[in-house]
C-alpha cells in the first residue's frame, strides 16, 4: 500500500509541469467537498513544493474549487437527498443515519462554527456540506464559514511550503512514510470524532 502511495505521491508531482495542473487541483478539490473520500490537500502540497512561487495561486485555486463543491454537497443534501442518501450511506465510511441524526443537532446549536470547524481540520468535509443541505442551514452562513475554513486550510499549506519550501520537501521526501501513515490517521481520526465525540 505504501509503495503504491509513493507512486501515486510521484505521479502527482508529475502534474507541477502539466498545463492541466490547476485543472487537476480544482476539480480534485471540487468533487472532494461534495462525494469524493480523497482530500485535496496531497496534490496541493505537491504541487506547491514543485512550485512555491505558485503556492498561494493554488491555493486560491483549490480554495474555489473546495467552496464551490460544498455548494454542490449542499444542493445534493437539499434537493437530491431522498434518492442519493443510501449512496453516501453505503460509500462514505462512518457516515451513518445515527451520526446524521448528531449531526442535525450539531447544525441547530452551532451552524457557522461547527461548518468552520469541519472545513479546516480533518472531519470529513463532504459529510458537513451535505448535512447543511439536508438540515436547511442558512446558505449564507455556510457559504461564509466554508470560505474562511477552507481559505484558511488551504492558505496554511500554502504559506508553510513558501515559508520552508525546498526543507519542507527534503522532509516529506525523507519521512514520507510514516507522513502517511500520520495523513491517515488523521482523515480516520476524522471520522472517529464525528462518530464517537459529537
Amino acid at each position: 500500500m505504501t509503495a503504491l502511495v509513493r507512486r501515486l505521491y510521484d505521479w502527482v508531482l508529475s502534474w507541477a509541469d502539466s498545463p492541466y495542473a490547476t485543472v487537476a487541483l480544482f476539480f480534485l478539490a471540487l468533487a472532494e467537498s461534495s462525494f469524493f473520500p480523497i482530500p485535496p490537500d496531497v496534490l496541493l502540497l505537491a504541487l506547491c513544493l514543485s512550485l512555491p512561487a505558485l503556492a498561494p495561486r493554488y491555493a486560491l485555486i483549490c480554495t474555489l474549487g473546495s467552496v464551490l463543491g460544498g455548494m454542490l454537497g449542499y444542493l445534493i443534501g437539499f434537493s437530491f437527498w431522498g434518492s442519493t442518501s443510501q449512496l453516501f450511506f453505503t460509500w462514505v465510511p462512518g457516515f451513518t443515519p445515527e451520526l446524521f441524526a448528531r449531526i442535525q443537532h450539531l447544525f441547530q446549536q452551532y451552524d457557522f462554527w461547527f461548518v468552520f470547524t469541519a472545513g479546516f481540520t480533518p472531519i470529513p468535509y463532504k459529510i458537513i456540506t451535505v448535512g447543511a443541505g439536508v438540515f436547511n442551514l442558512q446558505f449564507i452562513i455556510f457559504v461564509v464559514a466554508s470560505c474562511i475554513s477552507r481559505g484558511l486550510r488551504f492558505f496554511l499549506i500554502a504559506w508553510l511550503v513558501s515559508r520552508y519550501g525546498s526543507s519542507a520537501r527534503s522532509f516529506i521526501d525523507e519521512n514520507f512514510n510514516r507522513l502517511t501513515i500520520a495523513f491517515t490517521v488523521l482523515l480516520v481520526g476524522g471520522f472517529v470524532v464525528v462518530r464517537y465525540v459529537f
